[in-house]
């Protein structure tokens, strides 16, 4: 069993240590917490054994959170580290990211904010690549915009990849336009989001901004999954070749799963062949290992369970969660599992799901 991740909370009310301890608890990987009411304190124990991760607060007394995470960046370049604040303010978050820092969140006041809380810190625990962008330490720019989309934010993104640069501009949680060399609106944001390294800057957001990006974030997102796969393929396939893959791989969004994830209110798409454990294909899922056996477990005792009622053929299986709606279906010789945002009604799932169903047949 490997070692336990241990996580550092820095704040100087007591009880919210307390209750960040007790929200902590709750992550799947088990780590260990410590706590610190003071920034020397917790620069001493920073000093004495190794950490993961470091949760601070900005406002404290003699000295603040940022006066904190300047020393750790400068010491510590491979400790993730975590802003937690009440303090929502544009220039205090433009000059917590120029310190590289790898998330930077509101204080979660409801069961919702805090669920999505710790979905980050548990991804920020699982990251083993120490490449991304400065700013973010270890993040992609994938998981950047999705931040500052599900905190609803209002920002512009500045992104420099050696001599290149681009701009991403994001209103309310929503891309509305994107820039670089050559390229403009969608295909702008793609090509940015080709990169795999470099700076970020996060700007003030541009009132009046015109909007030339109508995709949802998870569409767009969804069809950068989906080139970033067909170019590693083609790499993989010039290698064969005894050929070197050279410049950037053209998107193609008509594939059979890049069209369905396109579909409204599609958050993810996976497809599976049955019995085969390490056959499937997904779009929108940072883990499809993990989904592609709950889907395929899943179904099977459905199945089980449609067999000893007399039933008739398994056609479908809806799921409406808090955060998300799911749906499964076997379909020919595959099986299909769909999440849907989860402002979508049961009935809207249903026939989404025989839209999906249909067009997979075609």
């Amino acid at each position: 069993m490997g070692t336990r991740h241990k996580i550092l909370l820095v704040d100087d009310d007591q009880d919210l240590l307390d209750l960040y301890r007790e929200i902590l608890a709750q992550l799947s990987t088990k780590p260990e917490i410590f706590t610190s009411t003071t920034g020397a304190r917790a620069m001493a124990m920073l000093e004495a054994e190794p950490f993961t991760l470091l949760i601070c607060d900005l406002n404290m007394p003699k000295m603040d959170g940022l006066q904190v995470l300047s020393i750790v960046r400068r010491k510590y370049p491979d400790l993730r580290t975590v802003v937690l604040t009440s303090v929502m303010d544009e220039q205090f978050r433009s000059r917590v990211y120029s310190l590289g820092v790898d998330l930077f969140w509101q204080k979660p006041g409801s069961g919702a904010e805090i669920k999505q809380f710790l979905e980050c810190i548990e991804s920020l625990l699982g990251r083993e690549s120490q490449t991304g962008f400065r700013g973010v330490q270890s993040k992609s720019l994938v998981d950047i915009i999705q931040l500052e989309c599900l905190s609803q934010n209002s920002i512009t993104l500045k992104i420099t990849n050696g001599p290149l640069m681009g701009r991403i501009w994001i209103d309310n949680g929503n891309v509305i336009d994107a820039t670089t060399e050559g390229a403009e609106g969608e295909a702008a944001f793609h090509k940015i989001l080709s990169w795999k390294s470099g700076n970020f800057e996060v700007l003030p957001a541009e009132s009046g901004r015109t909007r030339t990006i109508h995709n949802s974030y998870q569409g767009l997102l969804l069809e950068t999954a989906q080139a970033q796969d067909e170019a590693l393929g083609q790499q993989h396939q010039a290698e064969a070749n005894g050929a070197t893959a050279e410049g950037e791989a053209d998107l193609n969004p008509n594939s059979p799963l890049a069209k369905l994830s396109r579909l409204n209110g599609v958050e993810f798409i996976l497809v599976c062949k049955p019995g085969e454990k390490q056959s499937f294909e997904s779009r929108g899922l940072e883990n499809p290992e993990h989904m592609a056996k709950w889907s395929r477990e899943t179904l099977q005792h459905f199945h089980s369970l449609v067999d000893k009622l007399r039933v008739g053929p398994l056609q479908q299986i809806e799921g409406l969660g808090p955060q998300r709606n799911v749906s499964l279906a076997p379909n020919q010789d595959m099986e299909i599992c769909v999440g849907w945002k989860q402002s979508l009604s049961a009935q809207q799932v249903r026939e989404s799901m025989k839209t999906v169903l249909a067009l997979w047949v075609s």
